[in-house]
């Protein structure tokens, strides 16, 4: 099996080196141990549009040119630097970009499995390779991407979401479990060896623990006031007038800023914060369930059960079992 990274410049340097590492070390393991792959021995390249690219900590990575290749079993597009709407709209205007999406759609339809983590998935989409299809991305790109690709089918909760031919993965160090569920479609044993010397679970199902308000990557200072009010009231409930008060705001302002700056209404908002700060508790500290649930407003810790497991498809066993709480 031959699996290329599409290596473009800006690329996140712990992405690509995620990928490859793992990569190897499934190789590698798969060799010491006499272990062959179904389909023969795991080949990892770095293809790019040049020669070679710089990676976003200005290193200088050779490439083979991916248009003299033959197409690979499976393309993947690591991560670019880009941290705002605006870079990436400058990332997904560069020639190489589009030409790389034009190569990886030609592959496509002659067999290649396309995947992409992070900022990646923007590449495949903007390819149209998602048009139709279930995909995640990064937590804090959701947004974004959303409004952008309105065609895809956007889960957000997933570190890893395989649609067959092609798969997405989510922030930056779910390039490990994005290779993971390569090595994993061959050969499971393989997979749990590769985690296990890394050191990290096999496979990380969701990253909604890791998910931060959406207030914390916003400026406007009504919005500010308004998360300081939420995370100081989460045990009080939520008052619509006394979050306009606390803010300087009307109502009718304090609604309109908060669905300007983050497409949700103040309780939306104030939910968020409430499910954000459980998470919290419930992954990084042994605090009793109960008191989890009455620190952050809820009545019992049955109706904050009832709301992980309808809002993150998980229980606070799957939470807690990996977490800093054991």
């Amino acid at each position: 099996m031959r699996i290329d990274l599409f290596v473009l410049d800006g690329v996140f340097d712990t992405g690509l080196a995620a990928l490859h590492d793992t990569l190897q070390l499934a190789r590698d393991l798969a060799r010491e141990n006499a272990a062959p792959l179904p389909g023969g021995d795991l080949q990892v390249r770095r293809i790019g549009i040049a020669e070679s690219a710089k990676t976003a900590a200005g290193l200088i990575v050779p490439t083979e040119a991916a248009e003299s290749i033959e197409p690979p079993d499976v393309a993947i597009v690591p991560a670019i630097r880009a941290t705002s709407r605006e870079a990436i709209d400058d990332v997904l205007k560069r020639p190489d970009v589009s030409e790389a999406g034009t190569l990886l759609r030609q592959w496509h339809t002659i067999g290649t499995t396309v995947a992409a983590a992070c900022t990646g998935t923007f590449v495949l989409a903007e390819a149209r390779l998602l048009d139709g299809l279930p995909a995640t991305t990064s937590w804090w790109l959701t947004d974004c991407f959303r409004t952008r690709y309105p065609r895809v089918r956007l889960v957000e909760n997933s570190m890893v979401l395989d649609a067959g031919a092609v798969i997405t993965a989510g922030a930056a160090l779910a390039h490990f479990d994005l290779a993971l569920s390569l090595i994993r479609r061959s050969s499971r044993t393989l997979a749990s060896a590769v985690a296990r010397y890394l050191s990290i679970e096999d496979l990380r199902s969701t990253h909604a623990a890791f998910v931060m308000p959406d207030q914390v990557r916003n400026h406007d200072p009504v919005v500010e006031r308004f998360e300081s009010w939420a995370h100081d009231n989460l045990a009080s409930g939520f008052s619509l007038s006394r979050a306009a008060s606390a803010t300087g705001t009307s109502p009718r302002t304090l609604t309109r800023k908060l669905r300007s700056a983050l497409g949700k209404s103040p309780l939306e908002a104030f939910q968020d914060a409430r499910m954000a700060r459980a998470l919290f508790l419930l992954k990084m500290t042994r605090t009793n369930v109960d008191e989890i649930a009455a620190e952050v407003g809820y009545a019992d810790s049955v109706s904050l059960r009832l709301l992980l497991r309808r809002k993150l498809g998980c229980s606070i066993a799957d939470l807690r079992k990996n977490g800093a709480s054991k």
